[in-house]
């Protein structure tokens, strides 16, 4: 059980409360691991000498026209200039040539890496972050990412295997941040103010890549592609003064809190005097019913197939944007990080939306669920459909990806909110399996595009790329349409009978986050 040390106040006085300062650190936190997982996609567009792999040899007969046709094979292909003309175009060349040659499907290799080490960790990171603690497991994740993040130039310089091994490790980390802060929202967040803290929290990933991508342009563009690491990971360092000062498991650990809030939390979470007690009790997960459970799979079908697309967003854009569109760095990135703040605002609109819809009755948690996940598949993938054919329109292209991103932000209100619907007791399970197996297309996606564009860099390399996303998008759509659910499955059940037999089976779907917790020992 735990000792209950004294509450001498939050730090900011009664202007923000104890929880919302964990909140926002935990998003500060998402946001760099996420900011130094992508910042990579965006710095090796400048650590690549571009002339020596092809990358900036547009066919160099476009002069000073910006569509020109050159017929290889049986097919034409679209060859852009930049948006500045072809003058422009030698200029970004130059400056935009680094020291490595590396080809393709190794440029892959290095973007995929990432996530051998996110596949392997989440189970483990649960488990963990539950058992021991999940603080120290979130301040290991941003911690290893910044080690590794600030090595990172010096390894590369001696082989490209060193910034392998430090990108494995960076995954590591990275599996490991969503069942901490899943934890620690578990032990913070009163039920009826836990879709604001995650909101504030898990909002930090879309922030946290939108401020690497646009950073990182900048700093690769006027310093040098070294200072990309530098930079950002020194600044890291700060947050992990701070969470480690200001940021407890519970609220019975944490002394930067009033005797109130400590109390209205507890109290609300129904564990007054031993919350953040080590549960000897766990009944087991039924793995057979989860596994034979058809909404279980329509939500591991449509989390895999969107991961692919998202990865697409997220990684392979800045290389389309250089390869086919003809931008420099700094412009790409710009043009990269920017959809991600109105992402992130229709995201939260969109939740709000839905909440108030499921108050007034007017739709159920199924089609709330559904019309989210349709919006992130259907708006995407007539997207990526549109830039099939846009042909070099510069700021067409730029507005049609950035309408795509954004409507990937339905993900956060559909699928990836359904495993705390279907099965509250063991939710944390559910989204570590489903987010272990989606995690695959992270390692997939940059080698396909490696594979897809070697010595092949145009537009009708990317249409390839673009029409199997689209494929995958729509086999997403209609498997979650169809079977895809919002209702709680009878295996739920079993842990609550388990654990009390009088005590009727919860169906309310804002059941605590530490219920599920208690009930199976696993946290997402």
């Amino acid at each position: 059980m735990t000792e209950e040390v004294p509450a001498r106040g939050s730090v900011l006085g009664k202007c923000v409360p104890a929880r919302y300062i964990l909140a926002v650190l935990g998003s500060i936190g998402m946001a760099i691991v996420y900011g130094l997982k992508v910042n990579l996609s965006v710095a090796m567009v400048a650590m690549l000498n571009h002339t020596a792999v092809g990358h900036g040899s547009h066919g160099g007969g476009a002069g000073d026209h910006t569509l020109s046709n050159v017929t290889g094979g049986h097919s034409d292909v679209e060859i852009c200039s930049p948006p500045g003309g072809a003058d422009t175009n030698a200029t970004a060349t130059t400056a935009a040539d680094g020291p490595f040659i590396w080809s393709e499907p190794l440029q892959g290799t290095l973007l995929s890496c990432y996530f051998w080490g996110y596949l392997v960790s989440q189970i483990p990171g649960a488990r963990v972050a539950e058992n021991f603690s999940a603080k120290w497991v979130m301040l290991f994740s941003v911690g290893i990412n910044v080690v590794c993040t600030l090595l990172t130039p010096v390894l590369t310089e001696l082989h490209y295997a060193g910034l392998i091994a430090m990108r494995v490790l960076e995954g590591v980390g990275g599996g490991a941040t969503f069942p901490a802060m899943h934890c620690m929202i578990a032990a913070w967040a009163p039920p009826n103010e836990r879709s604001v803290m995650s909101t504030i929290i898990y909002v930090g990933t879309s922030f946290g890549t939108a401020i690497s991508i646009l950073l990182a342009g900048v700093l690769s563009a006027g310093l040098g592609w070294e200072s990309v690491f530098y930079v950002m990971g020194g600044l890291s360092c700060i947050w992990m003064f701070l969470w480690v000062i200001l940021v407890q498991d519970n609220p019975n650990k944490q002394r930067f809190i009033s005797a109130e809030e400590r109390q209205m939390i507890t109290s609300s979470l129904g564990n007054d005097q031993q919350h953040g007690a080590a549960k000897e009790e766990h009944p087991p997960v039924p793995w057979k019913k989860v596994f034979t459970s058809v909404p279980f799979w329509a939500i591991l079908v449509a989390h895999c197939c969107n991961n692919w697309g998202w990865y697409m967003f997220l990684i392979e854009i800045p290389f389309y944007m250089k390869q086919v569109l003809a931008f420099n760095v700094s412009s790409n990135a710009v043009a990269s990080a920017l959809p991600y703040f109105p992402m992130l605002i229709f995201s939260m609109i969109l939740g709000k939306s839905l909440d108030s819809l499921k108050a007034k009755q007017k739709i159920n948690t199924t089609i709330a669920r559904k019309i989210a996940t349709s919006i992130c598949t259907i708006i995407p993938g007539i997207c990526l459909l549109i830039l099939c054919y846009i042909g070099c329109k510069h700021t067409a292209a730029v507005v049609v990806m950035a309408v795509g991103i954004v409507g990937m932000g339905g993900m956060f209100s559909g699928f990836l909110s359904n495993h705390i619907d279907i099965a509250p007791n063991y939710a944390g399970t559910l989204v570590a399996l489903t987010n272990t197996v989606a995690t695959l297309p992270g390692i997939i996606v940059p080698l396909f595009v490696g594979y897809i564009t070697k010595g092949n860099q145009n537009i009708g390399a990317w249409r390839i790329i673009f029409f199997v996303t689209i494929a995958l998008f729509t086999i997403e759509f209609l498997i979650y349409t169809i079977f895809g659910s919002g209702e709680e499955q009878p295996w739920n059940k079993t842990a609550q009978k388990t654990n009390d037999p009088e005590k009727p089976a919860v169906t309310d779907e804002s059941t605590p986050l530490n219920g599920a917790k208690s009930a199976n020992g696993t946290t997402a």
